[in-house]
């Protein structure tokens, strides 16, 4: 069927945006701490480094998905997008100075936007049961660009070369090589996105053609009938004449029937009120859940590089592979989390995943803070807690994408996810510069991000009873295709 072809099609391009978006974030990350070594940055310029991107993110995503609501097409939209994905890119690539990378960052971030663009399309697109299953595989697919990347870094730092003015090599060459993959994008998005109708869109159409079908079918049966009588007793009367009626304007004693008015506003926004959809109780836990686990995320990557190279003195070779192991160890985590959706309520999965993150945090500040021993002893201290706060993230960012989809209203989908991922964005700019400033006092940033999540553990504990989804009508087939 030509529909399930583009909607292959279609999915598997999602997955490769993803995809490319985890393998920009994994071979850049390793190295962009040395890379502003040498271009005699200040260590804060880490973290500006690292929320720059995020930044602007959180500007377009909102601006991104109100434009897919409005039209209802997304495929604009990522071309759009990935154009200040290619520029940023080769911004980075040119290091010309610490500003210019900065900058880079930031033309970059705006592309991440249709990120908002494409959650609402995929809200639209599935039914509300089956949800979590297709955000764990999407999200997996990042993951396995923050598996992927590592093994691309293994041959771009035997990059030693000019390209015209430029300088390749081991820190440049990630910025052009991400380049490339987000031109190469441009095609497949060009050629194989398609902009289909949204979950249940088909159906009506069938069922209507159906039901047209059908009452045709009665009509042909009982006209005839009605025809030869009057011809019998009204000679006079053309059967021709008969048969032209269907095509006279419905009319009713009181009047003619209401037609559609073309003037009657469609606008997702219609009656829309930001106040009445957003400050709900579960709504705020769930944005709260949102910005506390990115935030704490983000601020333990950022000082996982400092700390390796303090202690044991990794190098880009040995972070790379580091991410690697870790990225294996995220998506056999949302492959988990997704088996584990078909069976169990989302807010079940989120609060499992907020009691991982509690006793991860509570490791770092037990043995991270004031490094016990050394040596191999030392390494298994921080594999572990590193380990642990890996493990959560599936389990948290599953349940609450999921659950935000479907206590948030569908037809303004695009804009919520928007606003979601820019309050995370908010998280990663401001998770990055704590970290950075704080990278010599780990009691002082440790403790804070432990308050924080003892602080939303609180709150999901006294909100658990509002986390699930509206009583509605839902596709169950579509569900189990989901979920199978």
């Amino acid at each position: 069927m030509e529909y399930q072809r583009k909607k292959r099609f279609t999915n598997f391009t999602i997955g490769l945006i993803f995809l490319f978006s985890g393998i920009e974030y994994a071979v850049i990350l390793p190295t962009i701490w040395k890379y502003l070594q040498t271009l005699h940055a200040e260590p804060y310029f880490l973290g500006l480094g690292l929320s720059a991107f995020s930044l602007t993110g959180l500007l377009a995503g909102p601006l991104f998905g109100h434009w897919s609501d409005r039209t209802r097409r997304t495929k604009a939209i990522i071309l759009f997008a990935n154009l200040f994905e290619i520029v940023g890119n080769f911004m980075y690539f040119m290091g010309v100075s610490k500003w210019l990378l900065l900058s880079s960052r930031l033309v970059a971030g705006i592309g991440t936007g249709a990120g908002a663009s494409i959650f609402g399309y995929l809200t639209r697109a599935t039914a509300p049961e089956g949800r979590a299953t297709v955000f764990a595989a999407v999200m997996a697919c990042r993951q396995a660009g923050l598996l992927i990347g590592p093994a691309f870094n293994l041959f771009l730092r035997l990059c030693d070369f000019k390209l015209g003015p430029f300088v390749v090599n081991k820190y440049t060459s990630p910025g052009l090589f991400m380049c490339f993959l987000w031109m190469l994008l441009q095609l497949v998005v060009l050629f194989m996105y398609w902009d289909l109708p949204p979950r249940g869109a088909l159906q009506r159409e069938e069922q209507e053609i159906k039901q047209e079908e059908e009452e045709e079918g009665k009509d042909e049966e009982e006209k005839p009938l009605v025809a030869q009588d009057i011809q019998e007793s009204y000679g006079s009367i053309q059967t021709a004449d008969i048969l032209e009626l269907p095509q006279h304007s419905p009319s009713l004693p009181n009047g003619n029937l209401d037609q559609p008015s073309p003037s009657r506003s469609t606008s997702p926004f219609h009656s829309f009120s930001a106040s009445r959809e957003y400050l709900r109780e579960e709504v705020v836990v769930l944005l709260s859940a949102q910005f506390i686990t990115l935030f704490n995320q983000t601020a333990l990557e950022t000082m996982v590089t400092p700390l390796t190279q303090k202690y044991f003195n990794f190098g880009e070779l040995e972070n790379s592979a580091m991410y690697c192991l870790c990225g294996i160890e995220v998506i056999a985590g949302f492959f988990f989390v997704r088996w584990l959706s078909c069976r169990y309520a989302d807010r079940v999965i989120l609060a499992v995943g907020l009691v991982i993150c509690n006793v991860s945090c509570v490791w770092f500040l037990i043995f991270l803070c004031k490094p016990r021993g050394s040596g191999a002893w030392l390494l298994a201290q921080f594999v572990i807690g590193v380990f642990l706060q890996v493990l959560g993230l599936p389990f948290v960012a599953v349940a609450q994408i999921s659950l935000f989809s479907k206590v948030t209203a569908e037809k303004t989908q695009g804009f919520s996810q928007g606003l979601r991922r820019s309050v995370g964005g908010l998280a990663t700019i401001l998770g990055p510069l704590w970290a950075g400033g704080l990278i010599r006092n780990l009691y002082v940033m440790l403790g804070v991000m432990m308050g924080l999540l003892t602080l939303l553990t609180v709150m999901m504990g006294v909100s658990y009873k509002h986390l699930v989804e509206p009583r509605t009508k839902t596709n169950h087939t579509d569900t189990q295709e989901d979920c199978g």
